[in-house]
């Protein structure tokens, strides 16, 4: 039986829609590109995103737009997700607003399977800690290992950068230099060839 390259093409697009919206429908708050190489995770929502409003949609979202496209990544290149439960979530996973368990943060970074993930806060930065301390104890630079901000760790075949804070560092330049500096060092990956 001969399957042609475009049907197993729309296969796994389908498989990875299901998989996508099956996250979204357990409490999974995400927006932008499900497909994309950039995976922001954000869990210090602002009041907007309390609220029920669109995550990354203020200032810190065009910020990080901005940022991504100068260094080279298209403007559809990234999504972003929650790292607490939002609309949808069962009582056994997690209430409205509580972190996110660690199994189902896993499950969601791996169902993205981006290149990189970018991690917005503090929180988002423990929850991948302890979602990924098994890939993260195999590398030898302590710093890295914890995911000190601007330090580019790799875990499992992904780039991981940890920001100490991105939303409120926009109000402060200094800060927002650093902020810079550091996500320089996110650049598309280069072709294999």
């Amino acid at each position: 039986m001969n399957i042609s390259t475009a049907d197993r093409k729309s296969a796994l697009h389908n498989q990875a829609n299901q998989e996508l919206e099956s996250l979204v429908s357990r409490g999974l708050r995400a927006v932008g590109n499900g497909f994309s190489p950039v995976l922001l995770v954000k869990g210090d929502l602002n009041a907007a995103e309390i609220a029920g409003g669109e995550l990354l949609a203020g200032a810190d979202g065009n910020a990080l737009r901005s940022a991504l496209s100068a260094v080279g990544f298209a403007p559809e290149d990234f999504c972003g997700m929650a790292a607490v439960y939002g609309e949808g979530a069962d009582a056994s996973a997690g209430a409205l607003g509580s972190p996110l368990s660690v199994e189902f943060f896993r499950e969601a970074v791996e169902a993205f399977d981006p290149e990189a993930v970018i991690l917005l806060d503090d929180a988002a930065t423990a929850l991948m800690r302890e979602a990924y301390a098994d890939a993260l104890a195999a590398i030898e630079d302590f710093n890295t290992a914890m995911l000190m901000p601007g330090l580019v760790a790799p875990v499992l075949g992904r780039r991981v950068l940890a920001l100490d804070g991105f939303e409120a560092a926009l109000a402060d330049r200094a800060a927002k230099q650093r902020m810079w500096a550091y996500l320089k060092q996110i650049r598309p990956a280069a072709a294999p060839y």
